[in-house]
């Protein structure tokens, strides 16, 4: 493929992909009239995979537990040896499956190995689909903590659970923010109600 659709496909800029072949990073040559052609990066084996840290929390004021885990995860891949390509953060729910951060890498061919702490950073729910599919593109997801039970149907209700609570939490606070919005804004039109008369 042309570079520059390797470069959209990987979600880089042109500039980078070109500083990638330029530095033979890629597995590319250039044809006589100039274009660069990238091959087909599905064909690279999980050896030759860059490894990745993926680490996520679920709200904002998770902040500190979210630099906790990435060192965590950079102190697992220093002990194994693994030389860490990219940090990929993300502040997002496990069941929401619409998380862009973590569906970049997850289509990006050059990563090999997608370390996470525990399988919940990376799904909640899952992992059994996701990992045959990593595997049969030569690449694979790693968690640090692999089980947090010896009994998947009692880590799947925990997680269900610990979900649907945050989820609740989270529309409570949305709810008493609305009701204060709401009290605001009949306070200024009682304002202006009054002005109006005098």
């Amino acid at each position: 493929m042309k570079l520059s659709r390797y470069a959209k496909k990987a979600g880089v800029t042109y500039k980078t992909a070109w500083r990638w072949y330029k530095a033979g990073t890629l597995d590319a040559y250039q044809t006589p009239t100039g274009t660069v052609i990238v091959r087909d990066p599905v064909a690279e084996k999980p050896e030759t995979g860059r490894i990745a840290l993926y680490a996520r929390v679920s709200s904002a004021n998770q902040k500190s537990d979210l630099e906790r885990q990435v060192q965590r995860l950079r102190d697992y891949a220093a002990a194994r040896g693994y030389p860490v390509a990219k940090e990929v953060v993300e502040i997002a729910s496990g069941l929401n499956d619409n998380r862009p951060k973590f569906l970049k890498l997850l289509a990006d061919p050059s990563i090999g190995t997608i370390l996470v702490e525990h399988r919940d950073r990376g799904t909640r729910f899952g992992w059994r689909y996701l990992t045959p599919l990593l595997q049969a593109q030569g690449r694979r997801i790693e968690a640090i903590f692999p089980n947090e039970t010896q009994d998947d149907l009692v880590d799947d209700v925990v997680s269900l659970m610990t979900s649907m609570a945050a989820r609740m939490y989270g529309r409570r606070g949305s709810r008493h923010r609305a009701e204060r919005i709401k009290q605001c804004v009949e306070s200024v039109m009682k304002e202006e109600r009054t002005e109006e008369c005098v």
